[in-house]
């Protein structure tokens, strides 16, 4: 991504961008990598279990480093993701007085794994090639995902539990233990390489937001970006997340309002559509909530958000016990520690998380931490829309052409939001990878088309090597481009 500074005479200058000393094509597939890797998430213990995991992220966090070191990207490092950084540093400093200090330390080396991995992609990336390795990544877990489940259906033929184990006869589990419960050819959900169902489905309707968005700005080849938007369709609806339908919902209504608010043509029309958009917002969540058991009929989930109110209630209580800073982080709360173990149990297996990030922040980190990671995931929002909706063009000039691919970081926004609703996921994994990569690419952005208002354009101007329309998304050069 192109480094920009203020020149005396008012306008952007390039800085020279720093020599590649690896291959360009080696960098992208081992950010790629990356990406893939945050996404697979549980497949990873589910294949090789907590050693093996920990092993993969020690050696991939080590690799990366070797990269950073050789390639030395030049970015401003004062447009780091503070607020998330804020958040991380708060979770360190909650070593002083966690009540499970060793899931603490192992939970926290993942979380600083975690962070440093994205960092360093959104440092040696440009935006362009961060969409584009998210859709490769995409692409992988889709694919190994469809070609697991064919395989414990056609070869393994049956249902298999982690480290591939082969249950027994005599096997009284849940059935929530497996990997694969080998339903590929039934009616019923299917988990891919995940071993849950949720996960794949939110993976799913990533791939069809960023190959939907591609498909449009024609920024590939459209007979294999189509086979692979069908693939994730297939994937999302056998994942039958009724959280991920909320997210898709969620998704096709913040396209509909960036597309009109991009053709407001005056700072008081697109005033009166935020007012209008609000108003709309705060009637349908109320008439959401006053028909939610219909809804999750509908869905074939139960009211009780498949027991997530006890849950709930359960970490409240705790919650309430120390407020402020909380009992001390543990993202996923590790289920050998003393505490955890056979705290919240469904159906004969402790609960790893919340299934709320809400609930998850207040109790390990109290409302200082709610605060912080609010912050930070609010602060990434409004980063994300301003990118993707463009600023009011000034009188007499003309509009700046905007590619719809500058959505995608809105639109992960929006997923994590919903997401952090019921699930913990925007903490762990993917979503936090996304979240601070994506952060810190958006403040890394060039500034020479603003996406917000001028007296804000410091840092939250965010255009990307991608502005220009139709010509970039075809591949053509991008002056000032890293």
């Amino acid at each position: 991504m192109a480094s920009h500074t203020r020149g005396g005479s008012g306008t952007d200058a390039s800085t020279t961008p720093a020599p590649r000393r690896l291959p360009l094509r080696l960098v992208r597939a081992w950010c790629t990598l990356i990406i893939a890797s945050s996404m697979a998430g549980t497949a990873w213990l589910m294949a090789i279990g907590v050693g093996g995991s920990a092993v993969v992220v020690a050696v991939t966090t080590a690799v990366s480093a070797a990269i950073w070191a050789i390639q030395r990207p030049r970015r401003r490092w004062r447009r780091l993701p503070w607020f998330a950084l804020a958040y991380v540093g708060w979770a360190v400093l909650s070593l002083l007085w966690t009540e499970w200090p060793q899931a603490t330390a192992m939970t926290l080396a993942l979380l600083l794994a975690t962070t440093a991995q994205a960092i360093f992609v959104a440092s040696v990336l440009t935006g362009r090639q961060i969409i584009e390795a998210i859709a490769a990544a995409v692409k992988w877990m889709l694919a190994l995902s469809l070609a697991f489940e064919l395989w414990v259906s056609l070869v393994w033929q049956g249902p298999i539990l982690p480290e591939f184990v082969r249950p027994g006869p005599d096997f009284t589990g849940d059935p929530i233990m497996f990997w694969s419960r080998d339903k590929l050819f039934t009616d019923d959900r299917i988990q891919g390489i995940f071993g849950n169902a949720n996960s794949l489905a939110y993976i799913a309707l990533l791939g069809l937001v960023v190959f939907g968005l591609q498909i449009n700005t024609r920024a590939g080849r459209r007979g294999p970006l189509v086979a692979w938007t069908l693939l994730a369709a297939f994937c999302f609806w056998r994942g039958s997340s009724a959280t991920a339908a909320m997210c898709a919902i969620a998704i096709a209504i913040v396209i509909v309002v960036v597309l009109l608010m991009r053709r407001a043509r005056t700072a008081r029309t697109r005033r009166l559509l935020y007012i209008v958009f609000t108003v709309t917002g705060i009637a349908l969540i109320t008439t959401l909530w006053v028909l939610r058991e219909a809804l999750f009929e509908m869905l074939g989930r139960s009211s009780d958000l498949s027991g997530r109110k006890e849950i709930w209630a359960t970490v409240g209580e705790r919650f309430a016990e120390s407020p402020i800073i909380g009992w001390g982080y543990s993202v996923p709360w590790v289920p050998t520690d003393p505490f955890f173990d056979g705290w919240i149990v469904d159906r004969g297996v402790t609960v790893m998380q919340a299934h709320s990030t809400w609930f998850d922040v207040a109790m390990q980190l109290g409302v200082v931490g709610v605060l912080l990671f609010a912050v930070a995931l609010g602060a990434f929002t409004w980063r994300a829309w301003f990118l993707a909706l463009g600023r009011i063009p000034r009188p007499g000039t003309e509009r700046e052409p905007r590619s719809r691919l500058l959505l995608i970081p809105a639109l992960v926004a929006t997923i994590l939001l919903v997401q952090s609703v019921t699930e913990s996921s925007p903490l762990l994994n993917w979503g936090w990878f996304l979240l601070v990569m994506l952060a810190f690419a958006i403040k890394q952005a060039p500034a020479s088309v603003r996406g917000t208002p001028v007296r804000r354009r410091s840092t939250l101007a965010a255009a990307w090597p991608l502005e220009g329309g139709a010509p970039i998304e075809r591949g053509a050069p991008v002056e000032g481009a890293a």
